[in-house]
This record gives C-alpha cells, sequence and structure tokens, in this order.
C-alpha cells in the first residue's frame, strides 16, 4: 500500500455541508466593551497614501479583545496555550441552548443540568466533541459598556453564564468540545473565582466569549470554523468564528 493512500484510510476526508455562512465576532475598535482593567484596543497611523503610497497602521490590544478564545495557561500555570491549540480542533460542530426568558427575570442566571435535561429531550444528546454555545440576548447591551458589563452598585459585575454542575456534565458525561457565549465570561459575572473558565480548561477545551449572532442559530447542525492567531505563549487570542448553518 502506498504512503497517500495509507494516509488517506487513516484520514478520512472531511466535508462542510452549508446553506449560509454567519461571523459570530465583534468588530474590534477602541469603543468595544473591555474587561476591566484590559488594555485598551489602540489603532495607530504608520504611512499614508498621500506620503507613503499606501495606507498601514499599527494595533495594539489584550489577548482577550472582543470575541476571543481562552487557553488553559490563562488560569492553569502548566496549561498549554493559545499557540499549541491544533488546528483539527478549531473546526467543530455546535449546538445552542437558548436562556433568553430565564435571564430577563435573572441576569445572574446560571446554566443547569436540568436545563441540559430539557434541551436534550427535544433535540437529542449532545454530541462528543460539540461545542456548546449558550445564547442569553446579552448581546443586545454590547454598544454600552456599563449595561453589558453589568457593572452593579455592589462593586460586582452581573451578566449570565453556564453553572459549574452543567459544565461538569457537559464535560464529563457528554464529552463536550468546549463552550462558548454571548457575554463578557461563560460564568456569570458574579463568579469572580472564574471557576467555569478552570473547569474547562483544564485540559485543552474551546472557551469562547462575547459571541454575538447566536440567536440567528438553529439549535443544532451547525460547524464552527474558529480563526485565531498563534501568539507563542498566548493566554488567548480575539477570534474570528464563523458559523456554517446547515
Amino acid at each position: 500500500m502506498g504512503g497517500t493512500e495509507k494516509y488517506r484510510q487513516e484520514h478520512p476526508q472531511k466535508s462542510i455541508s452549508y446553506s449560509r455562512v454567519l461571523s459570530l465576532s465583534r468588530e474590534i475598535h477602541p469603543e468595544a466593551p473591555a474587561w476591566p482593567g484590559d488594555p485598551p484596543v489602540e489603532f495607530q497611523t504608520v504611512s499614508k497614501i498621500s506620503t507613503h503610497g499606501y495606507f498601514s497602521r499599527r494595533f495594539g490590544m489584550g489577548e482577550h479583545s472582543g470575541t476571543h478564545l481562552n487557553a488553559p495557561n490563562s488560569f492553569h500555570a502548566s496549561g498549554d496555550s493559545v499557540d499549541q491549540y491544533p488546528g483539527e480542533s478549531l473546526v467543530a460542530s455546535a449546538v445552542v441552548i437558548d436562556v433568553t426568558e430565564r435571564v430577563q427575570a435573572n441576569p445572574d442566571y446560571a446554566l443547569t443540568v436540568d436545563d441540559l435535561t430539557i434541551w436534550e429531550a427535544r433535540n437529542g444528546l449532545v454530541s462528543a466533541g460539540s461545542v456548546v454555545l449558550l445564547q442569553t440576548g446579552w448581546q443586545d447591551r454590547w454598544s454600552s459598556a456599563e449595561q453589558y458589563l453589568g457593572a452593579g452598585a455592589d462593586g460586582r459585575l452581573h451578566f449570565p453564564g453556564f453553572g459549574p454542575e452543567a459544565v461538569r456534565s457537559l464535560l464529563d458525561d457528554r464529552g463536550a468540545g468546549g463552550i462558548g457565549i454571548d457575554t463578557p465570561g461563560v460564568e456569570p459575572g458574579i463568579d469572580s473565582d472564574f471557576t467555569v473558565n478552570r473547569m474547562a480548561l483544564e485540559q485543552r477545551r474551546i472557551v469562547l466569549e462575547n459571541l454575538w449572532n447566536l440567536d440567528q442559530l438553529p439549535a443544532t447542525g451547525t460547524t464552527l470554523v474558529i480563526g485565531i492567531l498563534l501568539l507563542r505563549g498566548g493566554t488567548g487570542s480575539p477570534a474570528s468564528v464563523l458559523a456554517f448553518l446547515p
């Protein structure tokens, strides 16, 4: 058997069937909401068409600016950095769980195991390797950093997220490949210990924050393609997340 044929048998060709491609990433600009203490987004012109014959800028931002992927080393000292994610791990099926109605009554809402059970009764089991996206409706607050971060008089942040029991069930019982959300963080803002991030990044899982357009995705059938910057030793990276809808 030739080497090429053997490779083909060991690595069967994969394909993505889709009817529409949708971006789930936010534009990056200086006025976009940023996590408290993160570096601001800055752009600086370095060349002009009138002077140099071409237009170019330099930019600066934090590794967790805008829509981004968190890497294990952002919460675990011995964890992998963002440049250690293999390309194949950045293409994954996705499921969407909608908790918008629950969030309207409780901005600190956390996804529960009961929520998963109800969702699976309607849509089937969460398949191994899937990235579970939590639609909260929080994207509508993006134009106001104060409202998006949910800064309260108590000095804490208030926005919804995944509950730790639900995430443990997704990772251990269902073998989910990761999680993502349309808020500043995958755990509720009141959780200053970053419990869910720590759990999901104990291994090299996908953790996406500041997504949008989740309301335009079906509950199942979407494929994600996650583009990142291979920042050497990076704790995360701004991400261009494309959704291929069935």
